[in-house]
């Protein structure tokens, strides 16, 4: 008897905002993560590199359809997705991004669909070259880098962004030796200031 998955790998899509994502998130890509927030701490969008995907056209979403069962279905979905990424997106541009939509993650299950998925899931990600960030309405616990009283990682659906790393990543990898070595491979001479 074979085994039913609960959730379905969706081929990414280039990101129109009318390609089955909901009006809110639209909105959310937007109206919150390309603009400031007074808390951030800095000028500029909460996302600076969202402006510039959205321009560059090189966002995409996959909107997963139905609920997971459990955080290593959700990491073997993103194993996929980071394959997904690596074979179709160039390593130089740092534009392109993927967010992938969980809607039928309840709120009561996002410790363990959305936050431990990103966690276990990272340093594969970072091996890669990639950076994976979770995001719900909770929202994550992980304060901003400039104020860490402000959680920017609100999201109107669970969700998992994918990006490419660029220097300034370094603040997220320096806390995990693995991370900070795959880090270094990428950027020898470190963050750009």
């Amino acid at each position: 008897m074979r085994a039913v998955r609960s959730t379905v790998f969706a081929t990414p899509v280039p990101w129109s905002g009318r390609n089955g994502v909901s009006a809110a998130v639209d909105r959310w890509v937007r109206d919150y993560l390309c603009r400031t927030h007074p808390r951030l701490g800095r000028s500029g969008p909460v996302c600076p590199y969202v402006p510039h995907s959205l321009a560059a056209q090189a966002l995409s979403v996959a909107v997963v359809t139905g609920r997971p069962d459990h955080t290593g279905e959700v990491v073997g979905l993103m194993d996929r997705y980071r394959d997904w990424f690596t074979a179709r997106t160039d390593p130089a541009d740092i534009h392109q991004a993927l967010l992938v939509l969980f809607p039928a993650i309840g709120p009561g299950d996002v410790a363990w669909a959305v936050d431990e998925a990103q966690r276990i899931s990272k340093t594969a990600f970072v091996r890669a070259g990639l950076m994976i960030g979770q995001f719900h309405d909770g929202p994550p616990a992980a304060g901003g880098i400039r104020n860490p009283a402000f959680r920017p990682l609100y999201a109107p659906v669970p969700l998992l962004a994918v990006r490419r790393m660029v220097p300034s990543d370094l603040p997220f990898l320096a806390d995990d030796t693995e991370h900070l070595t795959a880090y270094r491979a990428l950027f020898p001479h470190g963050a750009r200031t």
